[in-house]
């Protein structure tokens, strides 16, 4: 017989009854533990017993020398998978740090990996051996499992949400920036950049105006003590409250811009001044990112050259834009802006990495 036509009384108590079958498969299932992401920051590729094995980079939260408490440490961050298990940069991301390295002699340079990685007794890569040739560049291997102990991030870090993002390596990288300088205090860069000017002179905790809406996140610093450290923590708490998966900038740019606008009580960059967002400032756009990303043509072309170098003139680090750019090659030795500029502030690197910068 057709439900419809069963008794008014019967219908009622299948539905009940369905109902609360559905219930208990619903209170069953939240209570199981999602299945374990497995992912390669997971993967341990060796232990340096084997002696054809790769030894481990040392644990950053181990290692000497220790990132100093008066906030004189630059961090990079390299979050992409690693296959073999063996440390790779490309030459435009040591260009990064050893234009740092240069700029800041006096300053611990951390280039931190997200993946367990290490090296095969030397490092047959000229490029890695021109950067290791700083006493002041340190390459450390972040542990994942425990990095977030004791912070903020601690128990979502352990859920494993970050590993279901749709943009993982990009959405690690925002949270680490953040939970790095959480942890230590200092300057973030990312690895798309030149340095052309020491950082010295800067007065600690800032960013960058990338339009008169956007703080972007590609040069941030925080002291780690006082106001610095506060607004870090504001940073992580933002993160942890509205961390987004499937939104490529809400993790990144759009941290920063929102504490900001609550900490400065403006929504414009350009109102972000010293007095207004005690004791921090948001450096105009042409500081940092001078050349806009609709514009990073200007770096790869002969005939910008010109014009690109007096856009940049004044900049204490030029970002070049890697998400867009990176497709564009660089002979080494052609008149074009990110080579010119590589060549001056990272030469060591530039000048071993052959034919192709």
């Amino acid at each position: 017989m057709s439900f419809w036509l069963q008794p008014k009384r019967y219908r009622r108590r299948i539905a009940i009854g369905l109902l609360f079958l559905a219930s208990v498969i619903y209170i069953v299932y939240s209570y199981i533990p999602d299945a374990p992401v497995h992912n390669c920051f997971q993967i341990i590729h060796g232990t340096g017993d084997d002696p054809y094995d790769e030894k481990l980079l040392d644990d950053v939260q181990q290692s000497i020398p220790q990132p100093t408490d008066d906030g004189r440490n630059v961090f990079f961050h390299e979050t992409s998978c690693s296959k073999d298990g063996i440390v790779r940069l490309n030459a435009r991301q040591a260009c990064a740090i050893e234009s740092a390295a240069r700029a800041n002699p006096d300053w611990n340079i951390y280039v931190l990996f997200a993946a367990p990685v290490g090296f095969r007794n030397t490092t047959a890569q000229p490029i890695l051996d021109a950067l290791l040739s700083y006493r002041n560049v340190h390459l450390r291997y972040v542990n994942l499992t425990t990095y977030a102990n004791g912070t903020p991030l601690e128990e979502w870090m352990e859920s494993g949400e970050i590993f279901r993002s749709l943009y993982m390596n990009s959405h690690l990288s925002d949270v680490m920036r953040y939970l790095t300088l959480y942890k230590y205090g200092g300057t973030y860069l990312d690895l798309d950049v030149i340095v052309q000017q020491s950082f010295e002179k800067l007065e600690p905790n800032y960013a960058g105006a990338e339009s008169v809406r956007w703080v972007a996140a590609g040069v941030m610093n925080f002291h780690p003590k006082g106001h610095g450290h506060e607004l870090a923590e504001m940073c992580v708490r933002d993160l942890l409250a509205n961390f987004n998966g499937m939104d490529w900038g809400n993790n990144g740019p759009g941290v920063v811009t929102r504490v900001l606008q609550k900490y400065c009580h403006t929504r414009s960059t350009v109102h972000m001044t010293r007095e207004r967002c005690r004791h921090f400032t948001v450096y105009p756009i042409e500081k940092f990112y001078a050349i806009r990303y609709e514009d990073y043509e200007q770096f790869f072309e002969e005939q910008y050259l010109d014009q690109a170098l007096l856009t940049l003139n004044n900049s204490i680090v030029v970002h070049v834009w890697n998400k867009f750019s990176k497709s564009h090659p660089v002979r080494v030795g052609s008149r074009v802006a990110y080579g010119v500029l590589a060549e001056k502030h990272c030469p060591k690197v530039y000048g071993s990495c052959g034919t192709v910068f």
